[in-house]
């Protein structure tokens, strides 16, 4: 009994030095293995960092400051490693390397960045992973199919004539930021043409809380990105700006949600109607223009999917998300360029003439198809101002690019404006010539030289969206103004944030012209 005794007195003492011993394990094992991923990754050229900060204090810097600093790591190499506190991130801006992880299926997860948008976007195409992004990819690539975007050849044309009657008062040779107008005619097109309802943005000089709403959690995005502090969910909820967020997310929600179930109201009637026109006419083959919201009720429906509300809120958010910034800086980069270039732009004016015998009248797709001169300008355009700058992976499993190797679990992010200028391909890259998009001129180029809308598997869905949107929109202006830039290329402010943009707008006058061969 004694000695039973004395055993269950030194239990405590035994237990105590087992968890002792085994947190010892434990914690050398993750030092092990952090170690070799250190060792590892430092073997890839970059900055000397800090003990435990790293490269921290070298890029607390301001967006503009910070978007150039990210960009000048590339003098250390193709492939660069920095580290953030304990926080490694590998920049790719060379074309080999970026072909590595932009081909490949193996690397579709997206950076821990991404996960700013879920608040709004939730997981939808943009965001999403794994099998939940290879099935909505494998839904929503139908809609964009170039016989379905043609459909929306008279939103763009529509909007964009409105966006000119806007213009045509500011057209008296004074400066002024165009980039608000253009940011309007998009808004109002991707809002249709997602969701097939309006929202007048060009029209309503008041407010307009959804408009509202929009650009603010854009900005607020843009600047979660760029602040640090601002990544952790703690510090967010307790700075305040978790709540306003979230009362912008509400807002936005709650339109959304209205438009859908609105939509799905009227395709269940629309189903039902032809039904009863198919048995009454069976060669019956009227058909309205949808919305992509409308086809996405239509192929889930055809497919026993039956995405619920939310599911389908997600996808519509990103498409309101994806598909007016990136386009309206585009749209406004194009034009900046031209305003500094008048030979060129002379160039457009008389491919322009030649195509359209009258400036007002609608493009149609055939006209598109002539407008090679101006989607080179746009290429061109896109090469020196990607409308996304970079863009980040999280590597799931080892990655080997050349001589290096990059561990599981680390973000990678393609530095797209760097990359685009890399003289190897691109001689003189800041000089902006759109004879570079030549066939002659581009053939073999390598094929991840430029990548304005990222490549791969998971390339921009909506990018022939965005090129008939950008050129309808580009030939209206265009055929009515020459334009006049007042910065020099070297002058403008660029911000590199979720989208490319000058930081103070883009001012630039506006003059009206006549199409040469245009009776009077």
């Amino acid at each position: 009994m004694n000695w039973i005794l004395e055993q269950s007195k030194s239990l405590p003492d035994t237990l105590t030095y087992f968890l002792v011993a085994l947190l010892l394990v434990l914690v050398s094992h993750w030092f092990v293995r952090r170690q070799k991923k250190v060792w590892v990754l430092n073997k890839l050229p970059g900055p000397k960092g800090l003990p435990v900060v790293g490269n921290a204090f070298e890029v607390a810097l301001n967006s503009r400051e910070l978007f150039a600093k990210m960009n000048s790591f590339g003098d250390y190499g193709d492939t660069v490693r920095i580290w953030i506190g304990t926080q490694p991130y590998v920049l790719i801006s060379g074309a080999e390397a970026a072909e590595v992880v932009l081909s490949s299926s193996k690397f579709i997860e997206k950076s821990f960045d991404y996960s700013f948008l879920h608040p709004w976007l939730g997981t939808g195409l943009l965001t999403s992973s794994g099998q939940k992004w290879r099935s909505r990819r494998k839904l929503l690539t139908p809609a964009f199919h170039f016989k379905i975007l043609e459909d929306f050849v008279d939103v763009f044309n529509k909007e964009a004539q409105k966006l000119i009657k806007k213009l045509q008062k500011k057209a008296d040779g004074k400066p002024f930021n165009l980039f608000p107008y253009i940011t309007k005619c998009t808004l109002d097109i991707i809002c249709e043409t997602a969701m097939g309802t309006s929202i007048n943005a060009q029209d309503d000089e008041g407010e307009n809380t959804y408009i509202d709403a929009i650009y603010k959690i854009g900005y607020m995005i843009q600047q979660r990105v760029a602040n640090a502090w601002q990544h952790s969910d703690f510090l967010y909820r307790l700075s305040g700006y978790a709540k306003r967020r979230d009362s912008l997310v509400k807002i936005l929600h709650e339109f959304s949600l209205k438009t859908i179930r609105e939509r799905r109201r009227l395709f269940q009637e629309r189903m039902k109607t032809a039904e009863k026109e198919k048995e009454e006419d069976p060669l019956a083959t009227k058909k309205k223009r949808l919305a992509f919201l409308d086809l996405l009720l239509e192929y889930s429906q055809n497919d026993n999917i039956n995405l619920p509300d939310e599911d389908l809120r997600e996808e519509v958010d990103t498409f309101m998300f994806e598909g007016h910034d990136t386009t309206t800086a585009a749209i406004n980069w194009v034009l900046f360029l031209l305003g500094l270039h008048p030979e060129i732009q002379a160039k457009v004016h008389d491919e322009l003439d030649s195509v359209f015998g009258n400036p007002d009248r609608p493009v149609t797709a055939e006209d598109l198809r002539e407008l090679k001169y101006l989607e080179n300008c746009i290429k061109e355009s896109l090469r020196i101002f990607p409308s996304v700058p970079f863009f980040g992976r999280e590597t799931k499993e080892e990655l080997v690019i050349g001589n290096y190797v990059i561990p599981a679990d680390t973000p990678v992010t393609i530095m797209t404006y760097r990359l685009h200028r890399d003289p190897k391909y691109f001689p003189n890259p800041e000089v902006f010539n759109p004879d570079r998009f030549l066939p002659e001129n581009s053939k073999g180029r390598h094929p991840f030289a430029y990548v304005p809308f990222s490549a791969g598997p998971r390339n921009c869905i909506g990018q022939k969206f965005a090129m008939m949107e950008e050129k309808i929109i580009l030939s209206h202006v265009l055929r009515n103004f020459r334009v006049e830039s007042q910065e020099t290329q070297d002058q403008v402010q660029v911000l590199g944030e979720l989208i490319l943009r000058p930081e103070k707008g883009n001012h630039l006058k506006l003059f009206p012209r006549k199409m040469s061969g245009v009776r009077e």
